[in-house]
């Protein structure tokens, strides 16, 4: 018995492990992308390298999660972190921007296997009334590793050299391979089945199309511009013709009947907007802090601390207190704290203290972080383990993708509320910023920048970035009242309620 509880803990850990070097990689590496264009050059096309990765990782979730159902979820975490460790390995030794760009589709490819295969082995691994703590375990370290991503980021571009970015996957990669290699025994449950061909050659130019089309709207090429009409056009065609073949297809990728569970669709729905929204304070109050208070990428960084904390104390308690009463009612709780956090963010003003931000970043992060554990739990509850795979990887997915929404969405508000600032604050005054471009905000975040700007003009700057980032907080209460509406639409369930999904047996060793 002992043996089996050890085993279990280094598991445990190579799947925290792995959900951490995924999950940190896209934000460790936005914030070293200055660094990154500034030696290998290709401003051009540095949209690519972030581009790359989404579009693998979430053209990855949803088949890895089935390929996991079908033949075994070991095999295919394992193949992940092979494939995520070779990419970062390669992206370490990138010579230009466009071997970047192909390095981080292969680390892509890897990460979308990770996360939500972790959480499947979870569910497999514990009973019911285990299932919350571990849940919180797993909710933190996914809190934890994106906002904490920044910071390293900062970090390392600021004392070591860039390509450590990538570099220190390895070692901790290597942790996680090791941990689940050797101590996790998988018991040969699984049912083989037929591949969906037809849902992954229609679902993943399907994806392709709508990230680079929100990837490359509104930087590259006009959002009116032939190329991205084109590119939303193919996504709506290529989407409906993976709808019509899911209902075709004997195992498809993202099975319908999933949906018919209450708790699942709301908790998807409710996934999509909390991250549509979250990702805004995480995007925008660095650029608040370095913008308008000024400083430096690592001290901006080091705001977010506190929210980090919060998130992962959040995440801990809503793993707990699932056990306690319905993933619906620690969600009201969560998300309405949550609603509050994001409502003091948009009353931000240049005369706002680091303190007062500190505090509305707490509340925040607390109302957040419970989402991170509890609604993956939720989406996997009514599920046995042959469909836990495809349930946790689409709860992943649209996650990801309300955050890649989001970050686009909130962008275009952002910017255009700066340039109409901007416009009204200088309209017919002879100091207005001639030379500058700053329709982009990041153009005033270098102090060097700063420093040339005269005191007067800088100020009107700071007080039109100021309110730019406030409003676009306002209306990112669009998408957080919609996830506490759609949070009422989840059932009454909690864990300890879910005693038929019982967890998988495995070998206790050799």
């Amino acid at each position: 018995m002992k043996k089996k509880e050890t085993n279990i803990a280094w598991v445990v850990a190579g799947l925290l492990l792995g959900i951490f070097v995924a999950a940190i990689d896209n934000t460790i590496v936005a914030t070293a992308m200055a660094t990154i264009v500034a030696d290998l050059g290709g401003l051009d096309k540095f949209v690519w390298v972030t581009s790359a990765y989404m579009v693998a990782e979430m053209a990855g979730m949803p088949i890895f999660g089935k390929l996991s159902d079908m033949y075994g979820r070991k095999r295919f975490f394992i193949f992940g972190l092979i494939v995520f460790l070779t990419g970062s390995m390669l992206c370490g030794v990138a010579q230009n921007i466009v071997q970047l760009s192909l390095f981080r589709a292969i680390q892509g490819i890897g990460g979308g296997a990770l996360v939500p295969i972790a959480f499947a082995i979870m569910f497999d691994l514990f009973p019911p009334e285990k299932r919350g703590k571990m849940g919180g375990f797993f909710g933190a370290v996914f809190g934890l590793s994106s906002i904490f991503g920044p910071l390293l980021g900062a970090y390392i571009t600021d004392y070591f050299d860039w390509r450590w970015v990538f570099y220190i996957n390895i070692p901790i990669g290597l942790l996680s391979f090791f941990f689940v290699t050797f101590f996790y025994r998988e018991s040969p449950v699984h049912a083989k089945q037929k591949i969906d061909w037809w849902g992954v050659v229609t679902l993943v130019p399907a994806i392709i199309c709508l990230m680079f089309a929100l990837e490359l709207g509104g930087n590259q090429y006009e959002w009116s511009s032939k190329v991205i009409i084109g590119l939303f056009s193919a996504f709506a065609v290529l989407f409906l013709l993976f709808l019509y073949v899911e209902t075709k297809a004997k195992e498809p990728i993202i099975s319908y009947h999933m949906f018919r569970k209450r708790l699942f669709a709301a908790s998807n729905l409710v996934g999509f907007f909390s991250g549509a929204t979250y990702i805004v304070a995480t995007v925008y109050i660095p650029i608040f802090i370095q913008g308008v208070i000024g400083g430096s990428a690592t001290n901006s960084g080091l705001v977010l601390l506190p929210m980090m904390l919060a998130t992962t104390v959040s995440a801990q308690l809503g793993g707990f207190l699932a056990n306690k009463m319905s993933y619906r009612n620690v969600m009201i709780i969560f998300t309405s704290i949550f609603i509050i956090g994001m409502f003091l963010l948009s009353t931000i003003t240049v005369h706002t203290s680091r303190l007062m931000i500190t505090l509305y970043m707490i509340i925040t992060g607390l109302g957040v972080g419970a989402s991170f554990s509890v609604l993956g739990m939720a989406a996997i509850h009514h599920f046995q383990h042959k469909d836990r795979g495809a349930a946790s990887s689409t709860n992943s997915f649209l996650r990801s993708l309300g955050m890649t929404i989001g970050v686009t969405v909130f962008g275009i508000i952002q910017r255009n509320l700066f340039k109409h600032n901007l416009t009204d604050t200088f309209s017919g005054m002879s100091q207005a910023p001639q030379n500058l471009n700053f329709k982009d905000p990041r153009a005033i975040l270098s102090p060097d920048t700063r420093s040339h700007i005269p005191e007067p003009v800088l100020d009107k700057i700071t007080s039109a970035l100021s309110s730019s980032i406030a409003h676009t907080f306002v209306w990112s209460l669009i998408p957080a009242l919609l996830t506490l509406l759609f949070v009422m639409f989840m059932t009454n369930d909690q864990l300890s309620t879910n005693f038929r999904a019982q967890p998988v047996k495995i070998n206790e060793g050799k």
